[in-house]
């Protein structure tokens, strides 16, 4: 082995295969958010498989609605759901949902934590920092440090607790039973179960 690659091993540190797992699920779950899938990303969606835990029973529950559906419906389902005519039945931001208002204190404390984590908002990216598939992107991207060292659990604890804990679980719930939502109901159910299986982990942890 050379001494460059040494020190690439340094640098960056194997992350645990799990926390792989939770990383790519965050990513996963952003990119769901982020935009309506295309027809490749509900192919994806739709091979994926559960186990029997109530997580992995959600999972196969999303795969088989991903089979079922087709990329113009979920589109005007995504649309329905977080843009509307004005607005969504949902607004997928962590102000308004621990402020009842757009743009408050809780974007400008993670403008503040992203700041000092190197990280800015993308220049095609014209909505707040604090929506739920941003935030899902951003613990995803932490975990396996895709822009920095990768963030130890105290870190992760931190951000969770700070942006993502207070209100993730209540949006998932909203997303499941939102009139609007077939193939995103699921995508909430999921959202749920994952999020209150990171808090206890969380709240387990020492970090």
């Amino acid at each position: 082995m050379s001494s460059a690659s040494t020190s690439e091993v340094k640098a960056n540190p194997a992350i645990a295969a799990e926390d792989r797992l939770r990383a790519d699920l965050y990513n996963f779950i952003g990119l769901l958010l982020a935009g309506p899938p295309d027809q490749m990303l509900l192919d994806q969606t739709a091979a994926l498989q559960g186990d029997e835990s109530e997580l992995g029973q959600a999972v196969s529950a999303l795969a088989k609605m991903a089979k079922l559906s087709k990329p113009k419906a979920v589109e005007s389902e995504f649309n329905r759901l977080f843009i509307g005519l004005g607005r969504g039945e949902l607004l997928p931001f962590a102000s308004y949902y621990l402020t009842g208002f757009l743009n408050e204190k809780p974007l400008a404390l993670l403008r503040q934590d992203m700041s000092a984590r190197g990280l800015a908002r993308s220049e095609t990216v014209f909505e707040p920092e604090d929506s739920i598939a941003s935030l899902m992107e951003m613990m995803g991207a932490m975990i396996v440090g895709r822009f920095g060292p990768p963030a130890d659990l105290a870190q992760q604890k931190a951000f969770f607790g700070r942006h993502i804990g207070p209100w993730a679980g209540h949006f998932y719930a909203d997303l499941e039973g939102a009139k609007n939502s077939v193939f995103y109901a699921p995508v909430g159910t999921v959202g749920r179960h994952f999020m209150a299986i990171e808090a206890e982990a969380f709240r387990m942890s020492a970090g």
